[in-house]
């Protein structure tokens, strides 16, 4: 790398510290970027500069928006009676591919990790709890004219690893311990399904996902 030029060399160097990019692969991008036209070069390290300043948190769900609501936010059909919960906006774009889902999210940004420093006060259950609080016993109109009693369902979607466990929990208990007049047991929480992936072989399957997978087994 110490024959190219300085600025080629810096943005190779630059490239090398983003997650999953090695030297070779780093140097291929920077030449990459070399041979782009100058207008598409352009319009990238405007992206690029604005990144920050145009990026915001949804004053709602705490997705990424350039505006004060996300796209999910503002979509009226979206089914708002249910609240989906992930730990990161990577998280709720698995659950947006293919149309699986039609609720709406909350998300936590992080999750209970102690070994890390990072507790409950620094990811975004409060602002969960007082979504919670604000649909709770609240009619909301749906975009196909049927009134619903608020907010029915929130799915606990954190990673099922243990500090996603954790956070799960905390989470299920500070909605069960809100106190009138919010009515909180007539929300169903739920938590993710665990089990075997399609196509997987019983023979490498660990002990967990095999015992999380007989206790969610459904009828066949």
């Amino acid at each position: 790398m110490s024959s190219l030029p300085n600025n080629l060399k810096k943005i190779s160097l630059f490239l090398e510290r983003l997650p999953g990019i090695g030297e070779k692969t780093a140097n291929r991008l920077a030449f990459y970027f070399l041979r782009l036209p100058d207008e598409d070069l352009k319009d990238f390290a405007e992206s690029i500069s604005s990144l920050k300043t145009k990026t915001k948190f949804c004053k709602n769900c705490f997705n990424l928006t350039e505006n004060n609501l996300c796209s999910i936010c503002e979509d009226g059909k979206r089914d708002r009676s249910v609240i989906t919960v992930v730990e990161t906006v990577l998280d709720l774009l698995s659950f947006e591919t293919g149309n699986i889902y039609n609720g709406i999210y909350h998300v936590l940004h992080g999750k209970i990790d102690p070994l890390n420093h990072v507790g409950p006060d620094d990811i975004r259950i409060k602002e969960l709890l007082e979504r919670i609080k604000e649909l709770t016993g609240s009619p909301i109109r749906q975009a196909q004219g049927k009134r619903v009693n608020g907010l029915k369902e929130i799915i606990l979607a954190t990673n099922p690893d243990m500090e996603g466990e954790v956070t799960a929990m905390y989470i299920k208990e500070k909605i069960q311990n809100l106190k009138s007049p919010y009515r909180v047991n007539k929300i169903k929480i739920t938590r993710l399904a665990y089990g075997l992936p399609i196509g997987a072989n019983l023979e490498y399957a660990d002990y967990m996902t095999l015992k999380k997978a007989i206790e969610g087994r459904n009828k066949f």
